[in-house]
């Protein structure tokens, strides 16, 4: 079945609205081909309201068209315009376009006035709007003596501005001589009328030079006020300044300056009223006075304000609604409020309307005898007034056309001929504004036409709607018939949809809809068709997005972009940042799939977008960029709340650079004790911008705080003010307080001072107490400046003594302090300890058993005992080298202590002696004693010579340490083998007296290993070890010589290097007749072992070389 026009479209989803609409204008904008016969349509004209500037030449436009071509013209204030009888007014040709010339002469105001056009065919006339020509104008502000204003601090203001009355209203703006504006603020702020008003004022609001600026843009004009002078003084230069004027009842008091609730200074009164018109902007006004200056508030009575509409400008002192309807009427409320009080103002809103379509009337073809209708529908508040005119004449007057029939807001048609051909015009109108719209109808019979092109190619992308065009036209209106493929295979309808333009849609179009499709139009009068193409192509998509990236600043970063396409599409792949070009930026670098940034910076953070297009469709993927480094210095700190002993710090934070702060670092600097030495004060959290401060008496404070993120830490803020606290009684005492003497009969206290940070206040000194402890004696004490040490003299030897040191300054004295046990000086000790006696443990150890000396006797500290010991001596080596007395101190109260390491068989002598603080006590009385003997040490020396066939001579020293009385030597020999195994091991004693020995019945010819040593009646030594070689006999030397002059022995070594000689000339042949060649061998040294053959053979034999090597290069 063939596919024919839907009286009614089918139920779309969302995403096809925005193509819906697309088509309804198709259908809006239907035209009559110009090559037929129509009515004239006016096409452009000048707007309604249309203000000139008076210095150029006037252009009223006025288009239209229609077959045949219409003539066109004007009225003036609803006469006629003979435009032929003034030599200013010309019309452009084939237009009906006026152009008065007033640049060479005339006046703009001489054409000031309500103009209609007219474009006439012989099927009927169309009508312009009203159009009012007004010149726009910029007057001059009036003369006048402004004199100077003179107010008391915090009273009201309002300079008053009235511009003069132009056209468009002036832009208004308060400037200074400089042409710098005025700021503004939520104290100071300029209304909606152009009057400064000032909630209150203050002293640096005194200046001369206030001027009201009226800006014309329709001229490019500015126009000046004169300025106003302000000044604002104190109550007492005002009654000053008025004094000598004024009468005493005239005096301003200071009740002016003081806070006062709110009172509206616009609008008046409780309650007021506001029209405004549906689809302008709403603007309401509240601007209050009073000190502290008020706050503004909105709301609506019974409703709430629209949210996305509302809209607050001047510090919230005007509340703008767009776009307002009648919805938007009600009762507005303003309230400002201070600490003192708050007030309110009610604002009536009616919002009226100018006329607007409902429906307005289209143009109307018919054939001979058809039907139909105009309609012409409009709203407004108050409902407009509905009137038709045809042909620019009220129908009413009209010439009568037995085929209409109006019915109130709709003209209906019935049977019509082509003399029912004309142009009606609507007219809906109220108090605030009127509409007028032409709509003609068109009485034709015209066989069908296809107004598309022919073999039209459409490309569409895979699973996107495809539209197919068949513009028409015909009288009667034809039908449309699609068909797809040579054969004219029908189309479904429940796949596709054709509009009322005989637009055929594919609303999901597939590879399976490419082909020719053929459009047909039918009529009574005849048939139209068109062929169109169409293609599908896949759909461009990105495969690989850019990422988002967090990188820190002087980093590069690179985003990655692939695109997959259709192979018969070209695309082009565009970078853009935040919606716009890339910048200009050598640091900017794009390849075919990546964009890359380097040395980033602040400025590069935002979002990347990469854009491919192809001639079909266009897709994008983004990613944002976020750069980051350390936080910005915090700034603004200020002290508020200052205490005697805190502070509240507060602060600005600098910018983050995308990484949230997560601490900020107090630091404190000390400028009267410590100039430029900074100190840690305290640590709060990122979100804190507050801090309250323990401070110190008598500091001149300075702080500053520094930023942390995860990227690292801010520059330090600049210093904040500096505070300077007031002096206080020292809060804590010196510390590492001590008590030792120096002397017999002095104690020194020493002490750690205060620093100046804690030291409170001026003049700090020091209370130095101290008494026994042992004794009822009162506490003595000085006062010393700020020192360290303090000496007391004349003290008992070695006494306890308590101590205290108390800080004080001029204000008072630190709390009171912890006592301190400390003793006076240390004198030697007085007596040696008694009862003295040795135990001799072996022969290098030995025992000292001693009595304790009195504790009184020690005179300090007991540390311990010391002994001193010493080898005995005969008077006459006594002589010849000093004696070497060795100590060894025992810590404590000991009683006994061990003497190791002593000589065997020695004579010994030592003293015992008590040690305190001071030194060493008197020396007890020496006690003698001596070690057992030892074992001795090995002999000096062992020399082996004269050997023989069957003897050796042996000659030693005897030992360095005998540590007794040698007794004998001992010799021990083993003979030793050509496979260096040890033979039977031979003892002989030897007597001690002996240095020399001959060893007999060896064998010849070996090697024999000897151990000697020596022995005490402690037992044997250690021992020296040497090895010798007896010689060999004389006959078998011979014997061995004989073999080597045999001549069988030297026949027998001729062969072998004759056999030898052989096997080298045969390798040496070899190698020069195909052997190896050199580059071949040193392939073969470095072959990979890995790949070799796995040959048993060689491989144990290769390894067995390698370990000969080796031990041969050992050995």
């Amino acid at each position: 079945m063939q596919l024919k026009i839907m009286p009614k479209k089918k139920r779309l989803s969302a995403g096809r609205v925005p193509l819906i609409l697309f088509l309804c204008q198709m259908i809006s904008a239907l035209e009559v081909p110009l090559d037929l016969v129509q009515p004239p349509t006016i096409t452009q004209q000048s707007p309604k309201d249309y203000i000139i500037d008076p210095r150029e030449n006037i252009v009223i436009q006025c288009e239209a068209k229609g077959k045949p071509p219409p003539s066109f013209s004007w009225t003036r204030n609803g006469t006629h315009f003979d435009i032929d009888k003034d030599p200013l007014v010309t019309m452009k040709t084939g237009s009906g376009t006026l152009i008065i010339n007033i640049m060479s002469e005339g006046k703009a105001e001489t054409y000031e006035g309500v103009y209609q056009c007219t474009a006439r065919n012989e099927r009927g006339a169309a009508i312009s709007n009203n159009i009012v020509i007004r010149p726009s104008r910029s007057p001059l502000w009036t003369k006048e003596k402004l004199e100077p204003m003179i107010l008391q601090n915090g009273q009201p203001l309002v300079l008053p501005c009235r511009p003069p009355i132009g056209l468009p209203p002036a832009i208004i703006f308060w400037m200074d001589n400089s042409f710098q504006r005025l700021p503004q603020s939520e104290r100071v702020s300029q209304g909606l009328n152009g009057d400064l008003y000032f909630s209150n004022v203050l002293p640096e609001d005194t200046r001369e030079d206030y001027i009201c600026y009226a800006r014309f843009n329709h001229t490019q004009t500015i126009q000046q006020k004169q300025p106003i002078s302000v000044k604002v003084i104190s109550v007492d230069e005002l009654n000053d300044t008025l004094a000598a004027n004024l009468s005493d009842t005239e005096f301003y008091s200071a009740k002016s300056s003081r806070e006062r609730p709110p009172t509206f200074l616009t609008p008046e009164g409780n309650a007021s009223r506001k029209e405004e018109l549906r689809g302008n902007v709403l603007s309401l006004e509240c601007i209050a006075e009073g000190l502290p200056t008020p706050i503004i508030y909105w709301i609506k009575e019974d409703g709430i304000l629209p949210v996305n509409r509302t809209f607050y400008q001047n510090f919230k002192k005007t509340l703008q609604i767009t776009h307002v309807s009648e919805a938007d009427s009600g009762n507005y409320q303003c309230i400002a409020k201070n600490p003192l009080g708050a007030i309110h103002h009610t604002i009536s809103v009616t919002v009226k309307a100018a006329p607007y379509w409902i429906v307005a009337p289209q143009n109307l073809v018919l054939s001979p005898g058809e039907d139909g209708s105009l309609i012409c529908r409009a709203n407004g508040n108050p409902k407009p007034r509905i009137s038709w005119l045809t042909n620019g004449v009220p129908i009413e007057i009209a010439p009568d056309d037995p085929s209409r029939k109006i019915d109130g807001d709709t003209i209906i048609f019935s049977n019509v001929q082509e003399r029912s051909s004309a142009v009606y015009q609507c007219n809906a109108s109220n108090e605030y504004g009127y509409l007028l719209a032409n709509a003609f109808v068109n009485v034709l019979a015209e066989p069908p036409r296809i107004l598309t092109s022919a073999n039209t190619l459409y490309q569409v992308i895979a699973n996107r709607p495809a539209l197919l065009d068949c513009a028409f036209f015909g009288s009667p209106l034809p039908t449309i018939e699609w068909f797809k493929g040579a054969k004219g295979r029908a189309l479904h309808e429940d796949i596709y949809i054709l509009h009322e333009n005989g637009t055929l849609e594919i609303p999901v179009a597939q590879k399976d809809s490419t082909g020719t499709y053929t459009c047909v139009a039918r009529n009574k009068l005849g048939m139209a068709k068109n062929e169109v193409h169409l293609e599908i192509k896949d759909p461009t998509r990105i495969i690989k997005q850019p990422e988002y990236a967090i990188v820190q600043r002087g980093s590069t970063v690179s985003f990655e972009c692939k695109v997959k396409h259709d192979h018969t599409l070209i695309p082009t792949v565009m970078w853009l940042k935040d919606n716009g070009e890339l910048p200009s930026d050598e640091r900017f670098t794009v390849d075919k799939d990546h964009l890359v940034v380097t040395d980033v910076d602040d400025r590069d953070g935002g979002t990347y977008t990469c854009v491919a297009n192809t001639t079909l469709d266009k897709v994008s993927a983004s990613a944002v960029l976020s750069v980051v480094d350390v936080p910005n210095p915090p700034i603004d700190l200020e002290l508020t709340n200052q205490l005697d002993k805190s502070v509240q710090l507060t602060w600005t934070p600098g910018d983050d650079n995308n990484s949230p702060i997560t601490k900020f670092i107090i630091e404190y600097e000390d400028t009267m004790h410590e100039a430029g030495l900074w100190h840690h004060q305290a640590e709060v959290s990122g979100t804190q911008t507050t801090a309250q401060l323990k401070l110190s008496p008598y500091v001149n404070y300075s702080f500053r705080v520094t930023a942390v993120n995860n990227i690292g830490q801010s520059l330090p803020s600049e210093a904040s003010e500096q505070y300077f606290t007031k002096a206080a009684e020292p809060d804590k005492n010196p510390t590492e307080v001590e008590g030792l003497g120096s002397e017999p009969d002095n104690l020194v206290i020493t002490w750690k001072p205060l620093n100046g940070f804690e030291s409170n206040g001026p003049g700090l000194q020091y209370k130095v107490s101290w008494r026994q402890k042992d004794g009822d004696d009162e506490w003595t004490s000085v006062l010393v400046a700020n020192v360290s040490k303090y000496i007391v003299s004349g003290t008992p030897t070695f006494v306890p003594y308590l101590i205290k040191v108390q800080a004080l300054n001029d204000v008072g004295f630190a709390p009171e302090p912890a006592e301190v046990m400390g003793h006076s000086g240390e004198d030697l000790p007085m007596v040696a300890p008694g009862n003295v006696h040795v135990n001799v443990i072996n022969s290098t150890l030995a025992e000292v058993h001693w009595d304790p000396v009195p504790l009184k006797s020690i005179r300090g500290l007991l540390q311990g005992y010391r002994i001193y010991y010493w080898k005995a001596q005969s008077s006459s080596r006594r002589d010849k080298r000093h004696i070497e007395k060795k100590i060894l101190t025992f810590q404590g109260n000991k009683t006994h202590g061990m003497l190791p390491g002593l000589e065997p068989f020695s004579h010994y002598a030592l003293n015992v002696r008590v040690v305190n603080g001071k030194g060493e006590g008197p020396a007890s009385p020496d006690r003698v004693f001596h070690t057992p003997e030892g074992v001795p040490s090995a002999p000096s020396s062992l020399k082996i010579m004269n050997p023989s066939l069957d003897s050796l001579t042996l000659e030693w020293d005897p030992p360095s340490h005998p540590n007794g009385i040698l007794t004998e030597y001992t010799l021990k020999y083993q003979p030793i083998n050509s496979t260096h195994e040890l033979g039977p091991l031979l003892d002989l004693k030897i007597p001690a007296n002996k240095t020399r020995w001959i060893l007999k019945d060896l064998n010849f010819s070996t090697r024999y290993k000897f151990y000697f040593y020596a022995h005490t009646s402690a037992g044997p030594g250690s021992h020296i070890t040497e090895e010798a070689i007896t010689t060999m006999d004389a006959a078998m030397a011979s014997r061995q010589v004989d073999i080597a002059t045999q001549g069988w022995f030297i026949g027998l070594m001729c062969a072998v290097a004759l056999l030898i000689l052989i096997l080298l000339i045969v390798c040496f042949i070899r190698r020069n007749k195909g052997g190896k060649y050199p580059v071949k061998e040193k392939e073969d040294a470095h072959a990979d072992p890995e790949i070799q053959p796995m040959k048993e053979d060689d491989g144990t034999f290769g390894e067995y070389r390698l370990l000969s090597f080796v031990s041969s290069a050992s050995f």
